[in-house]
């Protein structure tokens, strides 16, 4: 009759020494690298722009990048509200890194709204307001690395000024890294930044009538 109570005790000391080694010796080992940032010294401003497919995925991976050298991340995300169904945003909300995830909450149809003038209204009020913000956020330097998804497509519909932008740009703190997404950048925006890399589409499946797929596209 004592025999299971003994061995359901001992799994539990050994359930209970397994975690202890977890906690105490393997997490800080693993996580040890958190708590040093690996500060940049100079930021440079990067920007993905073009008519091909990956240009959000790549500042997406590249917050992984520096993240995963210690390094605080924010992504803002215009024109994409938090009720997009999103798969990169999800996982980051699950809280795994340190990459900070934030949109624009005003509703926003890519096909219909650019033709809306009080939607188009109320997303330059409120993108400019958010501009301002990051602004100050790039100057007192709470994140290393600023990711501003979809502005260039909002500059080059007029939905955000290239003033704000470019006080973001200008006013950083020496080490913030600046990410700018979008289609259509414009010359004067390319001539701001030290890396451009341009999305050109080739071939793409829309071409053959093949939707966006979750966990792909979305």
């Amino acid at each position: 009759m004592l025999r299971k109570p003994i061995f359901n005790l001992l799994w539990l000391l050994i359930f209970a020494l397994t975690l202890h080694k977890l906690v105490i010796i393997v997490l800080p080992k693993r996580f040890k690298r958190y708590e040093l940032r690996n500060m940049l010294e100079k930021g440079l401003v990067q920007i993905y722009t073009g008519d091909g497919k990956g240009k959000t995925t790549a500042a997406f991976g590249l917050a992984l990048r520096a993240a995963g050298q210690g390094n605080k991340v924010l992504i803002y995300q215009f024109l994409k509200p938090p009720s997009l169904d999103i798969g990169e945003r999800f996982a980051l909300q699950l809280g795994a890194v340190r990459i900070r995830i934030e949109a624009l909450d005003v509703p926003w149809d890519v096909s219909k709204s650019l033709e809306d003038k009080q939607a188009v209204a109320t997303v330059q009020a409120e993108i400019s307001e958010v501009l301002k913000r990051i602004a100050q956020t790039a100057e007192k330097r709470f994140y290393d690395v600023l990711i501003l998804d979809e502005i260039v497509f909002c500059l080059s519909k007029n939905l955000a000024k290239f003033e704000d932008v470019k006080r973001i740009i200008d006013k950083r703190a020496t080490g913030v890294e600046i990410v700018l997404t979008g289609r259509n950048a414009s010359k004067e925006l390319i001539e701001m930044a030290d890396l451009v890399t341009e999305m050109k589409n080739i071939k793409h499946p829309f071409d053959k009538g093949i939707p966006a797929r979750r966990g792909i596209e979305f």
